[in-house]
Order: C-alpha cells, then sequence, then structure tokens
C-alpha cells in the first residue's frame, strides 16, 4: 500500500470529502410540536432529512455521522420507553426506522441516551444500521475485566474516495465517540456500578495514535460536549476547545450545548475561526439542536507520500427554516415521514389523554422577570411529594421547600420555545411542556446559608443592571442557561440586579462580597443561617450542581419517581385546579420608571400584558421585544 500511495502522489492526486452531523436531535424526528400539537416547520429531522440528500446530491464524496442525544427530549421517546414497544419482536426504535434510511456512516452516544436505563439502551441501539463508539465510557462491576469498554472505542472504517479525476481510491476514516463524563452524576442511578466515564481528552490522547497506526487517514472526533472559553482541566463537560488541540485529529463533530457552530456566539473566543469554521485550525461543526440545522465540513484533500493530507476546509451549519424570512429551507421528506408514521400517531394519541382540568391559562412568557404559574405548579407538586415521603421520618418536622425553574424561556431554541397552555383541559402533552425531562425526584438537606449561596448561583441570570444607565438595558444573561434559574418555593426572597452577579452559570464564585438575594424569609420571620431545610429538587441538581449539594453528601432522597410522574399524579388529585402563583420573590434595586428590555414570543401579548411590562417591537430572529418596569411588576401572574 505505502509504494502504491507514493506512486499516485506523484501526480498530486486531489480530492472532496464533505462529512455531515446531525446532533441533539431528541427524538424530533417528525417536524411536529407535541407540547402544542401542531406542525412546525422550525426543525425536526423530517425536513433535516431533505438537507442531507441535498448535500449529497452536491458532492460525490460524503459521511454522514450522528453525534448523541437521539432517545429522550419529547413526548415520543417518552411514550416508546413507557410503552414496552421495544419489547415487540421486530420493532426497533422510530428514531432508526427513521435515520437507517438515511444511510449513516457512524453514530456515538449523548448524554441523555442513558436516562432511561442502560437495559433499555441496549435494546434501543440494536436497532441501528450504522456501528457506534465511544472511548471514554468502560463497563464496571464485578468480575468485569480491567479496561472493558461498553462500546468500541473507535471504528475504522475503509471506504472509497473518487479523485477530481474521477479515479477511485482507498480512504480509510478513522472516528472516535466521546461524552461528557457528567453522566455518572446526571444518571448515578443508572449507571453507578454497572459503566465507568473517564476525562474525554485523556482518551483521544490515547486513541488518535492508536487509529493512526492502523493506518487511518482521517481522523473524525464525534465528541458530545461542547464548546466553552476556560482552561483545561480533568474530567471538563464542555472539552471541544481542549479536543481540539490533541495532535492528529483531521475533523470534530460537536453538540451538547444545542448551539450552532459557526456562529455568531462564538465571535471572539480562543482559538475560533469563524470566516474558516475551525478551532484551533481543526474544521468543526455543531449543528444545533431537535434537527433545526445540518453541519456540514468540507475538506480539501491531497495524497501526498504521508497519505491523505487536508490542505483546505470549510464549515457550515445549514438551517431548515429562516427566521427572518418565517420560511422553510427544506421540503418534509417523505421517506422519513413514512417510516416514523406509527409512532407519530401513537404519540398524538398518548399526549391527548387527559389528566386534569385549569380554569386558568399557564405560560412562561414571563417567568424570568416574576414569578410564573408554570414553575409554581411544579413546586407545588414537589412539595405535595416529598411531605409524604417524609412522613416517619427524622426529617418530617422540617420545612419542606422545592426548586423548579422555567425549562421553556425561548433562548437558543428560538421565540417558540414557550409553554402556553390555555384554560381547559390537561393532558400529558400539557405535563411534558411543564417539565420536558425525565428527571427523577431527589431531596436535599441543606441550611440557610447554603440556601442562600443556591440562591446566588441561580441569580446570575441577570446581567448587572445600572441604575443610572437609563432605559433599554438587557436583563438576561443569555450564556444562562434558564433552566438554572431554580425558583425555591416556601420562602421568600428578592433579587438584586443591580449588583454584579456572585457565580457564572458553571458555578464559578465571580464576585465572593456580592449579595443578589436579600430578605430571605420563611413564614414570615428571616431565615437563619444555621437552621435546616428538605428541598425538592431534581436527580440533575442534586448529583451535579456543587451549590446545591455542597459536600455531595446532601441528599436524603433519591427516589425513583419521575418529577414529571409526580407533576401528573398531583394534578390528578386536584382534578379541577385554579393555580396561582404565591409571588414569593421579586427582582429590586431598579429605580422607579426605569425600563430594562426582556425578550420574548409574540404570543406574549395575546390577552393582554401584565402591569410593568409594555410591547417595544420586533427584534431579531423572531423575538418580540418589551420593557419591564421592575418595580411596577405586581399581581399574580395567571
Amino acid at each position: 500500500m505505502k509504494s502504491y500511495i507514493m506512486e499516485e502522489s506523484k501526480l498530486s492526486i486531489k480530492a472532496n470529502l464533505r462529512v455531515l452531523e446531525t446532533t441533539d436531535l431528541h427524538v424530533h424526528m417528525m417536524n411536529y410540536d407535541y407540547y402544542g400539537d401542531r406542525p412546525v416547520l422550525e426543525y425536526g429531522f423530517a425536513q433535516t432529512a431533505a438537507l442531507i440528500r441535498q448535500a449529497r446530491a452536491e458532492r460525490g464524496n460524503v459521511l454522514l455521522f450522528d453525534n448523541g442525544d437521539l432517545l429522550q427530549g419529547n413526548p415520543m421517546g417518552d411514550y416508546v420507553a413507557s410503552g414496552g414497544i421495544l419489547e415487540e419482536p421486530g420493532r426497533i426504535h422510530p428514531v432508526y426506522d427513521a435515520m437507517n434510511a438515511l444511510g449513516y456512516d457512524a453514530a456515538t452516544l449523548g448524554n441523555h441516551e442513558f436516562n432511561y436505563g442502560l437495559a433499555y439502551l441496549d435494546l434501543a441501539l440494536q436497532g441501528a444500521a450504522f456501528p457506534y463508539t465511544n472511548a471514554n465510557l468502560y463497563l464496571d462491576g464485578e468480575n468485569v475485566p480491567p479496561g472493558s469498554h461498553y462500546l468500541p472505542p473507535y471504528l475504522l472504517l475503509e471506504r472509497t474516495i473518487e479523485d477530481e479525476n474521477g479515479a477511485v481510491h482507498p480512504l480509510k476514516v478513522g472516528v472516535i465517540g466521546l461524552v461528557t463524563p457528567q453522566i455518572m452524576n446526571w444518571d448515578k442511578a443508572n449507571l453507578e456500578g454497572r459503566l465507568r466515564a473517564e476525562d474525554m481528552v485523556e482518551a483521544a490522547k490515547t486513541y488518535v495514535p492508536k487509529l493512526k497506526q492502523e493506518g487511518a487517514d482521517l481522523i473524525v472526533l464525534l465528541a458530545h460536549c461542547g464548546y466553552e472559553d476556560i482552561p483545561e482541566a480533568p474530567m471538563t463537560e464542555n472539552a471541544v476547545l481542549h479536543l481540539s488541540r490533541v495532535p492528529g485529529v483531521d475533523v470534530i463533530l460537536f453538540g451538547h450545548a444545542h448551539k450552532v457552530f459557526p456562529g455568531a456566539a462564538f465571535e471572539g473566543k480562543t482559538g475560533v475561526d469563524l470566516s474558516r469554521g475551525t478551532i484551533n485550525g481543526i474544521p468543526a461543526v455543531e449543528a444545533g439542536y431537535a434537527g433545526d440545522h445540518l453541519g456540514v465540513v468540507d475538506l480539501e484533500l491531497e495524497l501526498t507520500g504521508e497519505g491523505w493530507q487536508v490542505t483546505g476546509s470549510r464549515a457550515e451549519a445549514r438551517p431548515v427554516y429562516d427566521l427572518t424570512q418565517a420560511a422553510a429551507l427544506a421540503r418534509t421528506d417523505e421517506e422519513v415521514t413514512e417510516s416514523i408514521r406509527e409512532a407519530h400517531e401513537g404519540t398524538l394519541s398518548y399526549i391527548r389523554t387527559a389528566v386534569g382540568e385549569t380554569t386558568e391559562p399557564i405560560d412562561s412568557f414571563f417567568a424570568l422577570v416574576r414569578d410564573s404559574v408554570s414553575v409554581q405548579i411544579v413546586n407545588d407538586a414537589q412539595r405535595w411529594y416529598l411531605r409524604k415521603q417524609m412522613q416517619g421520618t427524622p426529617y418530617e418536622k422540617l420545612p419542606i421547600l422545592a426548586a423548579g425553574a422555567p425549562f421553556k424561556t425561548g433562548g437558543r431554541y428560538g421565540p417558540a420555545y414557550y409553554t402556553h397552555i390555555p384554560a381547559g383541559p390537561l393532558a400529558v402533552k400539557h405535563i411534558a411542556d411543564l417539565y420536558n425531562y425525565p428527571n427523577t425526584l431527589c431531596a436535599l438537606l441543606l441550611t440557610g446559608a447554603e440556601l442562600r449561596e443556591w440562591l446566588e448561583w441561580a441569580a446570575g441570570l441577570f446581567l448587572t443592571i445600572d441604575p443610572r444607565g437609563g432605559d433599554g438595558q438587557s436583563l438576561i444573561d443569555r450564556d444562562f442557561p434558564s433552566f438554572n434559574f431554580d425558583i425555591i418555593d416556601g420562602v421568600t426572597y428578592t433579587i438584586d440586579v443591580t449588583q454584579p452577579a456572585k457565580y457564572s452559570a458553571s458555578c464559578e464564585l465571580l464576585h465572593p462580597e456580592s449579595a443578589r438575594i436579600g430578605d430571605l424569609r420563611f413564614e414570615g420571620r428571616p431565615v437563619s443561617a444555621d437552621e435546616r431545610f428538605v428541598v425538592a429538587t431534581n436527580n440533575y441538581r442534586a448529583f451535579s450542581t456543587p451549590v446545591a449539594n455542597p459536600d455531595g453528601q446532601r441528599i436524603i432522597l433519591s427516589s425513583a419517581d419521575e418529577n414529571r410522574q409526580i407533576l401528573t399524579d398531583y394534578i390528578r388529585s386536584c382534578g379541577r385546579m385554579s393555580p396561582q402563583a404565591d409571588n414569593n420573590w421579586s427582582l429590586t434595586g431598579v429605580p422607579a420608571g426605569l425600563r430594562v428590555e426582556l425578550l420574548s414570543s409574540p404570543d406574549a401579548r395575546a390577552g393582554g400584558l401584565p402591569d410593568g411590562i409594555s410591547f417595544a417591537g420586533m427584534g431579531e430572529g423572531g423575538f418580540a421585544r418589551f420593557e419591564v418596569e421592575l418595580s411596577a411588576l405586581g399581581g399574580n401572574q395567571k
């Protein structure tokens, strides 16, 4: 082979190779919003598939990969997981019904693949007509030989490539899969004693040389992690920047953070060249969320005495929808639609199952600036459940609190990503709309001082407002996910947004002396630093957030019951309900008359706006701009 390559290299043989990525599909195979029970054009694999076919038609040499988070994320995932569908003879998961027809070359696992347990994952993977790889997950437990991987740590794909003159040559593509090691915290109940996760960068450093030794011409990393501009440290969750420095890597396909690379959010970041779509010179792409983009990396190759070398590249993330023009950029793929029709229809029946009734509408349009029923009802359900669980325990006389966050508040998911439930019947689709993760409930035993630190971290959602800075200052830090904005019910408190944030979204201490949280009270009296509370939360928060569980030893209940099921049971117990927000928190520090800016859905205008909020016009990406006078907010949110 070596002499063959040397002989051909004298002819200056050149070729082009296109590498395609899907990532974080989260079971959004159909272009359908199961929470709103309506078709959509903004996302869905049925449209991504059309972009895949188009991208293939444009080039002769194409590879297609998936980067994980396939099996969980919307009601179709829950319908399949809870209905025993995969246990029926001959049945495969609908995501693979759809994807197998597209001819994927390989895939890796995302962190959400483990949400339903290993037995379910093993069963689901049997339906994939393409191989999986992961290099940093090992089997654990008694009688497991050391170094036993859960999946093959790498793949060596033997393909052919057609050069510019039409001649065909062999091409060996090495593929390494990686997943963020935090799965051991987030899914501890499913993985402890079964799997062990190691550092992603170290795994890449181990297996890239092995692939080179086995003759790989190119090496592609399927990295289910995001980009963070932070110093390298062991077991980093979002390690793409550091993976780009591993010698021998030719392409990085990443995800997990639901962002789009190349994209404006990465402007000025370390190692990033947006014009070329590279990180430290390595071609890279991140294809958004739910099939709203297709990742495309075009490589220019030359056959030399050292084998195929990358001489040029270009990366882009192609959208399925133009937000500015409000127009679809891809048709709906009929083959994909037909392949998942049965699962789609089953999901529709599932989500329309009634569980209760509300006399009041429930929405999250302004949940980031005032107490919202969309969070209140979740926290009420968690406290209802936890009171029963604490009976007969040493903790039954302690105050029971609950922490919940507004999950759907637009942001990087777009102006349609809000909870909006009209008055009337409450069905399964509405439960999933209020709580769209399959988390399980945990209880933490915390002191008043620790409770305050948790709230200080959550208050990092807000940018610092200058009380003398005039109107129009942006209130929300877009880099702080709203699912980290925990609202703790059972106590009352204020958040002074004129003070700097004490913590970053990743719990980094930014301003040790800052104190945004004020007037923290329980039953009307100030909370003391040493009094104890039991706080209901979810397994994600309990196992992975140091400010919520400071020493990792504060969990007094780790339930197998999902928060969504608890919410369902609570609503069923209430029957017909008239939910109201109790307004236990408020934003302060801003003088009367000063108006800050908040982006929300244009639909928020329907039915009238709350006191203190006015429409200020349309903004970028289809969002509506609202002016908010924080001092004037009041009254229960409907």
